[in-house]
């Protein structure tokens, strides 16, 4: 742009639009992306879905213009006289040369400008690992001694006592007042948080307020204090605001509690229940050493009773007893003995009964005369088979036969040679002919071979 603008350089001469045009490259090179903080005026909303409006502090204002897909995304729609904060681009309006911002995101100022500080420190922290799990320390099952880092005239402090002095009056504790809201506050919890693990005297420490606005609980948010709290050698607990309330220091320490009064309840045992446990702890004691009485009674009879077994008339009344079993097991085995012996006798007998040869033969006789009824019955149902096929063949054989036919009155003609006269021009007038009949003959005479 100065070699354009110098004096010494050859004259050139622009038109509105190239020299918007350089501008607009100018302010979007050098301004890709600004936070600015005013006051919304002029709040303009037309058809098209995009919001204009200008953004003024005490003495200037600038022109912005945020487009529909952007408009879309906000949470809760702007209105003039609204103090936000903006993200958004340095842009020029070529058609008018007017320079203005394009809005990317708007969040109200104040309170945003807190939400986006805590937002940035909280992702700064997580990667430096301070809030990982593997950072976290355990709670000792039992407290000895437990600080307690709060204000003592906040609302916090009485609910946590109220708790403990419920559950386990027995646990000690130490109060650190401290303030919890204003400038200084971070300091102070930072410096009673140190002093307290230097006296080396608890087991667990307690860092706790009641609900507040954002404003209130950011003491809560200091950096040092964050990395006072992951760097602490004993377990920290954090109930800071309520339970939808969340704190740097929440994140930090090992364990946080919703509420004041949940974080009494996490670190504190519930006496009831400790007197339920010891009852039934001397129960099981109680039940224990009674089993121990009775198994050591039962080992001390065994032992009478082995030692009455080995007094010498107690060996020898044993000794008798056993005598007696073996002469009766004797006396079973020799009748086994004996009778074995006839058993297999017997079934010698009865298997030479089924093996002799009276018995073969009779068994071969009866398959004889099985075999011979056998052969009968086929040998006549063969007969009548074949009876009855001779009958059919004689009933087709006469029912071809011409004896059947003659039998209907008509007969057979033949000549004085044999042969059978079909036509008449096989005899001559005065020969003789024989007509066979059913039952006898007939010579006949032919008078004419008309």
């Amino acid at each position: 742009m100065s070699s354009l603008l110098s004096p010494a350089a050859e004259r050139r001469v622009f038109k509105p639009a190239q020299l918007n045009a350089l501008a607009r490259d100018l302010l979007e090179s050098n301004f890709s992306q600004i936070w600015l903080e005013g006051e919304v005026s002029n709040l303009s909303r037309p058809a098209s879905g995009h919001l204009y409006f200008s953004l003024k502090d005490t003495s200037a204002q600038v022109r912005c213009a945020m487009f529909r897909n952007r408009a879309m995304l906000l949470p809760a729609p702007i209105k003039d006289g609204q103090l936000v904060l903006v993200r958004a681009r340095v842009t020029l309006y070529e058609a008018r040369g007017d320079y203005q911002l394009s809005v990317e995101s708007i969040e109200p100022a104040g309170q945003g400008a807190l939400q986006l500080a805590f937002e940035r420190l909280k992702a700064k922290l997580d990667a430096e690992g301070l809030f990982a799990a593997a950072r976290k320390r355990t709670l000792p099952l039992w407290l000895k001694r437990l600080g307690l880092i709060t204000s003592p005239r906040g609302a916090a402090v009485h609910d946590v006592l109220s708790v403990l002095q419920r559950r386990f009056p027995l646990l000690p504790v130490e109060l650190w007042p401290v303030p919890v809201q204003g400038a200084e506050a971070a300091a102070e919890i930072r410096a009673a948080l140190q002093a307290a693990l230097a006296s080396g005297r608890y087991d667990a420490i307690l860092i706790t307020r009641g609900g507040g606005s954002l404003e209130d609980l950011w003491p809560f948010n200091d950096e040092a204090l964050v990395r006072a709290v992951a760097d602490a050698p004993i377990p920290v607990v954090s109930a800071i605001g309520h339970e939808v309330d969340f704190s740097l220091l929440d994140f930090a320490a090992d364990l946080r509690a919703p509420t004041p009064s949940a974080a009494a309840e996490l670190l504190s045992p519930d006496a009831g229940e400790l007197q339920r446990r010891l009852k039934l702890l001397a129960q099981k004691l109680h039940d224990a050493m009674r089993n121990r009485l009775q198994t050591a009674a039962q080992r001390n009879d065994t032992a009478l009773l082995r030692l009455q077994a080995n007094r010498p008339a107690q060996r020898l009344h044993h000794g008798r007893q056993q005598l007696q079993a073996l002469s009766v097991r004797l006396q079973h085995a020799m009748q086994q003995r004996l009778a074995t012996p006839a058993q297999r006798l017997r079934l010698a007998a009865h298997r030479l009964d089924r093996t002799g040869p009276q018995t073969r033969i009779a068994l071969q006789r009866a398959g004889i005369a099985a075999l011979q009824q056998q052969l009968h019955r086929h040998l006549q149902r063969s007969m009548d088979k074949r009876l009855s096929r001779v009958k059919q063949a004689g009933i087709g054989l006469n029912a071809l036969s011409p004896l059947a036919t003659l039998a209907r009155g008509y007969s057979i003609l033949r000549d004085a040679r044999g042969r059978v006269i079909v036509r008449p021009q096989q005899v001559m007038a005065g020969e003789t002919v024989n007509a066979h009949l059913s039952e006898g003959q007939l010579r006949l005479r032919v008078d004419t071979d008309e």
